[in-house]
């Protein structure tokens, strides 16, 4: 069985919710076969979620893993190519914290690529028939935090493990009183399960264009 680490979120931002979480524990309850995989909930919460990152590392001891967050008004399920070493928050965290221009590891690279066959995984979800893209910034906040902690704690730590940073879309109980893109959780799941396939099967990335023109 590879064992396969997934977190997601806490709800943030006065949310009831959070797709990510509700995503990663269904992932759990019905992994793709020859998986054994593990759900853990993070804080939104700077540093916090690192420490909480780490130990459920060393904890679940993973061949992949794979963080969750969300991103209300992206309409699609995005793997995340790069990491930047930078906090900057336009709102505070849930612990209240609100870093601006601060670096998620002192002294470490300005960026990560992501240790994942992304454009693999982003086909993988398509062929699932869910809408899928690669995405160039994972943006500043609690997300872009994890995600260089966890690129961080593979080039540093960890350099036979592999793993990425997924964002989904708002979950459809979020957005009952506007008009924004979700994803029911189901579906999200599913596409979660396309990328652990891709992940876990893929050594060599392909070379698709999926770049940006802005």
């Amino acid at each position: 069985m590879t064992r396969v680490l997934l977190t997601g979120f806490e709800p943030f931002a006065d949310s009831a919710v959070n797709p990510s979480w509700q995503a990663v524990s269904l992932v759990a309850a019905d992994p793709p076969p020859g998986t054994e995989v593990t759900a853990v909930r993070l804080a939104c919460a700077f540093g916090t979620a690192l420490e909480e990152l780490s130990a459920a590392v060393a904890a679940a001891d993973p061949e992949l893993v794979l963080c969750v967050g969300q991103a209300g008004g992206r309409p699609d399920v995005t793997v995340e190519r790069v990491a930047i070493n930078v906090d900057d928050a336009r709102i505070p965290d849930n612990a209240g914290r609100r870093p601006i221009d601060e670096p998620v590891v002192e002294g470490g690279p300005a960026a990560y690529f992501a240790p994942l066959p992304i454009k693999a995984c982003v086909a993988a979800v398509r062929a699932a028939g869910i809408s899928a893209a690669v995405s160039q910034t994972a943006g500043t906040f609690v997300c872009n935090h994890v995600f260089y902690g966890l690129a961080h704690l593979i080039a540093t730590e960890r350099p036979t493990l592999r793993g990425g940073f997924i964002h989904l879309p708002y979950a459809p109980e979020q957005v009952v009183d506007r008009a924004e893109p979700s994803l029911p959780a189901t579906v999200s799941a599913e596409a979660l399960r396309a990328i652990i396939g891709a992940a876990l099967s893929t050594r060599t990335d392909p070379r698709i264009a999926e770049g940006a023109t802005h």
